[in-house]
């Protein structure tokens, strides 16, 4: 066919993959899976519904709980004069990845178990959810994640926590901001990618025979984007995790760095929502 391109929509419709590999290979392809339509970008009728206000509730509730652990884990790793003495950092990175973990699990079958910000971002530009949930959800994570290190501080008395820091996120010494935000863009995406993977319907269609437990693998990754990063920045990729922090703790070092909890985040699951949709699930290069 010299001299003709070929359209890639054409290619990739003509060229399926008529082998599967892995776990794919064993299952019947792409059985009981129909692609769902993208969310509307507006959809005024859930605000009028139980069940929207009811997720936003759930995922205030998570991120209060999620930032209520994590926070008073931080302040105890580093009130210790020895991390020997404590859990140390593995069990600062455990408390985030558990607690991701078992309130995914929870809240999963109300509001999709976010808890985040950045993954929110992620989904509505995957078309998984409307921009007037994601803009609820967004608001309710950060209301809990200030209630819930708001309750941390309560537990402490103020000197006590301001002299530990609230567990508020900064750039650690030694690193560049540039090295903080490429560190928030690279731990979000891992964390995006594995929420995308682990929940795509077209993945539980034609690998039904394999087990998996969604919030498990989604806990696992915030775990080891913990133990790479809680040295450089003390690890964000949660924007409401950081603003909660940021907030209730109020210094001036907490403030300096705050955008790059927020800019790398979101980039990071921009990133990952592209990689997914258009490499991973080929989405736009699908056939109607």
């Amino acid at each position: 066919m010299e001299g003709k391109e070929e359209d890639v929509r054409e290619g990739a419709n003509k060229f399926p993959e008529r082998q599967p590999i892995g776990t794919a290979a064993q299952g019947g392809g792409d059985r009981d899976y129909l692609e769902p339509p993208p969310a509307p970008l507006f959809e005024p009728g859930e605000l009028t519904s139980w069940s929207f206000y009811r997720a936003g509730i759930a995922e205030f509730m998570a991120t209060f709980l999620f930032l209520y652990i994590t926070v008073l884990t931080v302040m105890g790793v580093v009130q210790a004069p020895t991390k020997c003495s404590t859990v140390g950092i593995q069990g600062i990175a455990w408390a985030f990845g558990g607690m991701i973990f078992a309130l995914v699990y929870c809240t999963a079958g109300i509001s999709g178990g976010h808890i985040n910000p950045a993954v929110t971002f992620g989904l509505l530009l995957a078309r998984k959810l409307s921009l007037t949930r994601a803009l609820f959800y967004m608001i309710m994570q950060c209301l809990g994640a200030i209630c819930g290190a708001g309750v941390v501080k309560g537990l402490e008395n103020s000197g006590r926590y301001e002299l530990l820091g609230g567990g508020a996120n900064s750039v650690a010494h030694g690193y560049t901001k540039g090295d903080g935000l490429g560190a928030e863009i690279m731990g979000t995406f891992v964390l995006v990618y594995t929420v995308f993977s682990a929940t795509d319907a077209k993945r539980s269609a034609r690998d039904s025979h394999v087990p998996i437990l969604a919030p498990l693998p989604i806990g696992f990754a915030v775990f080891l984007v913990h133990l790479a990063t809680i040295p450089i920045t003390g690890t964000g990729i949660n924007p409401a995790r950081s603003l909660g922090a940021a907030i209730i703790y109020n210094k001036s070092h907490a403030w300096d760095d705050h955008w790059i909890f927020w800019v790398g985040p979101f980039i990071g699951a921009a990133l990952a929502a592209l990689y997914h949709q258009v490499v991973i699930r080929a989405i736009p290069f699908k056939s109607k």
